[in-house]
């Protein structure tokens, strides 16, 4: 058989596995706390693999190593940046989100969480985060739809378009079967192929290139091999600058913003396990973005013919197809490691459709409009939600050079800024109040968008005039304001505060 034919079925082997586990959690769905929760749960391992594969995404292996392999190592700030950002999330707001959830009326959203934390008796909070998820996470989702096209059109030769059919209906037949469940165990697998695929595919390119890296950069177009090795120069061997230090570094901010990695938090079996998940996710973030890092720079110095205009985001891809296609020619296991990628995408795409679908019919069509709705009629409507969130994201996807990167980077900046702040006060502010609350979702989100979207000074974005990222300006102005309006406004009710220090001592049952 040829190369294509042990890919193929490489890839169909997998596919199948993951359609099989939606297709056993489908049974375990009996209500909408199962679908969205997994009924609180999840093991330890289970979470913390869950909760750092689907934040990764395709990002993790095409857009970090294809950023590092076109502008060097000074694109490694992103990953510091986002290394501080999960240790914190891990060590500082997961027990306290898991608790604070339960005592607010068992919240099985960010959303609902908002609204009982701050008594939203208008649902004003609740619909504005649910609009918020909705929007930017149609970019997030669109962006690993556009990961897996760009991954089946390099591996298979077929048509783009063709290649984000395929990803998209597999991703949307186990999340639309098996929910959160389904989605957290096929996390599982994909997290650990994913770390196996980082560690030997460099190790393995590194050591057919006999480790001489100078070499490999310069036949590439390196003028300056140093000073693309100094993670304080930048792509031309300038010193990077200040700016871009902080904005690299502010898309760690972000992760107390991010409802598909905060639910995991909620969902863990207890607070025992809650402290395993801890470690074993920081040991698989530290491992990832490190050797990430490490695709770019050997990849570049690894293959032959310098990839550009895009391409370069498929660095990773191109390694592992010349490693077991023509130096080592083992293509059944090249396949399985291309599943890596694959799982990459899918582990983010999963739950990104299954949070909009939340927002949608457990947060908008429950929360606002149809209280009385039963569990039958809202696991309907959020399997309708998955299916339509999906094809508009499949729509947005569509440009064959859609940037993974840039689609990330404003979903990121979007949903960072607009709960960022409003997690963090609520949990560890008590005179947070609800107009605080509201001032900080919609000011995060509205900054973003007018930062990175809106032309206001001639005919460019204030992004492009400053290349400061808009979720750094967005995060300070979120909570700046929720200060500010908090302060400024109604003091939060007794039964608030008592709830505040209540969950703050540790008196709620977790």
């Amino acid at each position: 058989m040829g190369n294509i034919e042990w890919f193929l079925i490489a890839f169909v082997c997998y596919l199948i596995v993951m359609v099989v586990i939606g297709a056993i959690y489908a049974r375990q769905n009996t209500n909408s706390a199962d679908y969205f929760l997994g009924g609180r749960k999840l093991t330890g391992w289970v979470a913390a693999m869950s909760a750092q594969a689907s934040d990764m995404s395709g990002w993790l292996l095409m857009g970090l190593p294809g950023s590092v392999y076109a502008l060097g190592t000074g694109q490694a700030w992103i990953a510091i940046g986002l290394l501080i950002g999960t240790v914190i999330n891990w060590l500082v707001i997961s027990k306290r989100l898991r608790r604070y959830t339960i005592a607010a009326n068992n919240s099985l959203t960010i959303p609902r969480f908002f609204e009982n934390r701050f008594e939203d008796e208008k649902k004003v909070l609740l619909g504005a985060s649910s609009v918020v998820i909705v929007i930017f996470f149609l970019v997030y989702t669109a962006s690993a739809l556009a990961s897996g096209g760009k991954l089946f059109n390099s591996v298979f030769g077929i048509d783009y378009h063709i290649a984000l059919t395929v990803g998209a209906v597999v991703i949307l037949a186990y999340t639309f079967m098996g929910g959160f469940l389904a989605v957290c165990t096929t996390d599982l697998v994909q997290g650990l192929l994913m770390l196996v695929a980082l560690l030997l595919v460099p190790i393995l390119a590194y050591g057919l290139i006999s480790g001489d890296i100078s070499s490999g950069l310069l036949a590439t177009g390196v003028a300056d091999t140093a000073g693309y090795l100094d993670i304080m120069k930048d792509g031309d061997g300038n010193p990077i600058t200040f700016v871009s230090i902080i904005s690299q570094l502010a898309w760690g901010l972000g992760y107390c913003g991010m409802p598909h990695v905060l639910v995991r938090f909620m969902a863990v079996k207890d607070e025992k396990e809650l402290s395993k998940s801890k470690v074993i996710a920081i040991i698989w973030v530290v491992l990832s973005l490190s050797l990430a890092v490490v695709i770019g720079v050997v990849g570049r110095a690894y293959l032959p013919t310098l990839l550009t205009d895009g391409a370069e985001e498929k660095v990773f891809i191109e390694m592992i197809l010349k490693v077991f296609t023509q130096d080592i020619r083992v293509p059944l296991l090249g396949g399985l490691f291309l599943c890596g990628i694959l799982a990459a995408i899918m582990s983010t795409a999963d739950s990104q459709l299954l949070v909009s679908a939340s927002a949608v019919s457990e947060d908008l069509y429950v929360g606002v409009m149809r209280k009385e709705a039963d569990d039958d009629k809202i696991l309907r409507i959020s399997r309708i939600t998955v299916l339509v969130i999906a094809i508009i994201a499949y729509i947005i996807a569509w440009n064959p050079n859609s940037s993974v990167m840039k689609l990330v980077s404003d979903a990121w900046a979007g949903l960072g800024a607009a709960f960022g702040p409003t997690v963090v006060m609520a949990l560890f502010w008590k005179r947070t109040n609800l107009p605080g609350a509201i001032a900080g979702v919609v000011s995060g989100a509205a900054t973003v968008i007018l930062w990175d979207y809106i032309p206001i000074m001639s005919g460019q974005t204030l992004g492009d005039v400053t290349g400061l990222y808009s979720l750094l300006v967005g995060f300070f102005v979120s909570l700046i304001l929720i200060v500010i309006v908090s302060l400024s406004t109604k003091a939060p009710s007794e039964a608030m505060v008592k709830t505040f220090e209540d969950v703050k001592a540790g008196r709620i049952q977790a």
